[in-house]
């Protein structure tokens, strides 16, 4: 109990970066929590789905363990746990075609699911006992802007390039308030050759702004209006067709660092073609280089956000403006080190709309 004769806690004295930078790349734990809403009635047959992919996933390097608990008031509430090494294991097979077949038993059994990660900061008990080395932990917090960034991508037919950029560029902005705590803060759409990339920048829940616009109108009849010229069908009226394409298509932030907050940047958008296996860990690299870049007052970049999914890696980027873009992006020695991990040359790739709610 404390009494107003004692002096209250001193502050903490340590110096944390304020500049914004969220990454996987932190080397520390990673624990992913996974929300399940069952069926009723198909508790059983969820339980006996589950048994056979936890045993598949016991193989996945990086994998260290998980717990499946049911809901003591709500028996169709479950929470899968799992603890990874490091979060590029994890993203590497959950991005996986073979994480897409592995749990499709899943899906007749299951309504809903929300996924979290989170890097592990701090712990006790037994598990904190072990040695450092092998209980890598993050060693301080990051510094958020509140703002989640998440993209899509997928290819279309090739000759269909002009067609599509024209139905992508011409389309209605959707409301930008989702609810009390969820807002659209931007959408930046670019494409390469026949390869379409879509980033969003949310304030509040990634997923119900995600839902929130597969539900408006003018993005619906966008997403009927490209459908013909998609190299990889899809029924959006199919709810399994749509859900096995759009988790095809994530292409999730890896990397994110803010060097100003304050100034208006031009935005850009580079395509890196990875080797085959060489996507991680070209990102990575991208990355550090990124992290030394923000504390360079001379660098043209403002911005930087790295999204990767196997062997695509897209650098997003907010560069000082008057620049011109091959200035911005011609950055000496930065691909020093990369030649092994690249399948060509990088790339820009060309805008085709981006647009900010007026409140963003």
């Amino acid at each position: 109990m404390t009494t107003l004769s004692e002096k209250p806690s001193a502050p903490s004295t340590r110096q944390v970066s304020k500049r914004v930078s969220q990454s996987v790349f932190d080397g520390s734990r990673l624990r992913v929590v996974l929300l399940v809403d069952v069926h009723d009635g198909a508790q059983q047959q969820f339980l006996e789905a589950y048994e056979q992919l936890c045993n598949q996933v016991a193989q996945v390097p990086g994998h260290v363990s998980d717990q499946l608990c049911q809901s003591i008031e709500n028996p169709s509430q479950w929470l899968i746990t799992s603890e990874w090494e490091s979060a590029p294991p994890f993203l590497t097979w959950v991005n996986s075609e073979e994480h897409v077949r592995m749990v499709e038993p899943l899906h007749s059994c299951v309504r809903d699911t929300r996924s979290l990660r989170f890097h592990v900061v701090r712990e006790t008990g037994g598990a904190a006992a072990d040695s450092a080395e092998r209980r890598r932990l993050q060693t301080s917090p990051r510094i958020g802007d509140g703002v989640i960034r998440h993209a899509l991508t997928f290819t279309v037919r090739p000759g269909s390039e002009a067609e599509v950029k024209r139905i992508l560029a011409d389309y209605a902005s959707p409301r930008a308030r989702v609810d009390e705590t969820t807002r659209l803060c931007r959408t930046s759409l670019f494409m390469h050759g026949n390869r379409v990339v879509r980033a969003i920048e949310v304030r509040g829940d990634l997923l119900a702004a995600l839902r929130h616009v597969a539900r408006q109108p003018e993005v619906r009849a966008v997403e009927e209006a490209i459908n013909p010229y998609l190299e990889h069908e899809r029924d959006l009226n199919d709810q399994e067709s749509a859900r096995v394409f759009f988790t095809r298509a994530a292409l999730p932030a890896v990397h994110h660092v803010t060097a100003d907050e304050l100034t208006e940047g031009e935005r850009l958008a580079r395509y890196y073609p990875a080797r085959p296996g060489g996507g991680m860990r070209l990102a990575e690299l991208l990355a550090q280089r990124d992290e030394a870049a923000a504390d360079d007052p001379d660098s043209p970049v403002l911005r930087s956000t790295i999204f990767q999914r196997d062997d695509v890696v897209v650098r997003l980027l907010d560069v000082r403006p008057g620049l011109g873009t091959q200035a911005a992006l011609a950055e000496p020695g930065h691909l020093a080190g990369l030649e092994a991990l690249l399948d060509g040359e990088p790339v820009g790739m060309d805008l085709v709309t981006d647009r900010r709610s007026p409140d963003a």
